[in-house]
């Protein structure tokens, strides 16, 4: 884990590599949150993390779907790689100015019961199951999720 300052260099001098999640249920329904952090902090945005150094794509996958919708041992075998993805932000996780986040995003399909408890409230404030025209209605929906669906 790298200390702040380290990550805030990283995030200035490089793009991060990271792997989103596209979760419907058998509803076509997409689950979104209410993202508590920046970047794109208060939108609605599907869940996904980071990639950290020397993690497999598999552990990744896997970390990353109990981080965020705390769901255990999902394996990235169960998903089907809905595409790669880049996104930009004008801001940082820190709020320091001057810079941007760029990630680029590694998005994975995957469906859950809508009955399954999913949820992580460190990482979101809310969750709902959208249908997609709803979801590409809202204002309060990050363009970035969106992109996933035009």
């Amino acid at each position: 884990m790298l200390e702040e300052v380290d990550f805030t260099t990283v995030v200035r001098l490089a793009p991060l590599v990271s792997i989103d999640l596209i979760v419907t249920d058998g509803n076509r329904r997409v689950l979104v949150g209410q993202r508590r952090n920046r970047p794109a902090q208060d939108t609605w945005f599907v869940p996904g993390g980071r990639i950290a150094k020397d993690e497999s794509l598999d552990a990744a996958f896997t970390r990353i779907v109990r981080n965020e919708l705390g769901v255990a041992s999902v394996e990235r075998s169960s998903s089907r790689l809905y595409g790669v993805f880049e996104h930009r932000y004008e801001d940082n996780f820190a709020g320091i100015a001057g810079f941007g986040t760029h990630y680029i995003v590694l998005a994975h399909a995957m469906s859950l019961n809508g009955a399954v408890p999913i949820g992580r409230f460190d990482q979101h404030s809310r969750y709902e199951w959208l249908h997609v025209d709803q979801l590409l209605a809202r204002d309060d929906v990050h363009e970035n999720t969106k992109a996933y669906f035009c």
